[in-house]
């Protein structure tokens, strides 16, 4: 079956760096829109950035342009969120999602708190 497991998030203070990595299965991993959701506490979801092509740059919220960098590997079936100069309204619940046509999967989530 399908499985998106999120792993790497934690706490980490205001200025720090974290690695959020996805392993994905069970599908065909290389044909999907990989992306990277948060939900804080107390907001709607929202989408932080995605990524098609492995060899693209990605796409990204306003929000996190030039702090965070997204990337994948097909032949690892892995999708990475690199989260530098992060702060404390980064702080949510992180989210790994493939999406196709009407395929739509998520992961369950992993928790990042960026606080002193």
């Amino acid at each position: 079956q399908v499985q998106l497991v999120e792993s790497g998030g934690g706490l980490v203070q205001p200025g720090g760096s974290l690695r959020l990595d996805c392993a994905a299965s069970g599908f065909t991993f290389n044909r999907y829109w990989m992306s990277w959701y948060r939900q804080a506490p107390g907001k709607e979801r929202e989408l932080v950035a995605s990524i098609f092509l492995q060899d693209s740059s990605g796409n990204y919220a306003d929000s996190v342009k030039g702090r965070f960098t997204i990337s994948r590997d097909n032949s690892k079936n892995t999708v990475s969120l690199q989260m530098n100069s992060l702060k404390t309204e980064d702080t949510a619940v992180y989210y790994c999602n493939a999406a196709r046509d009407a395929m739509d999967y998520w992961g369950k989530g992993t928790l990042v708190t960026v606080s002193s």
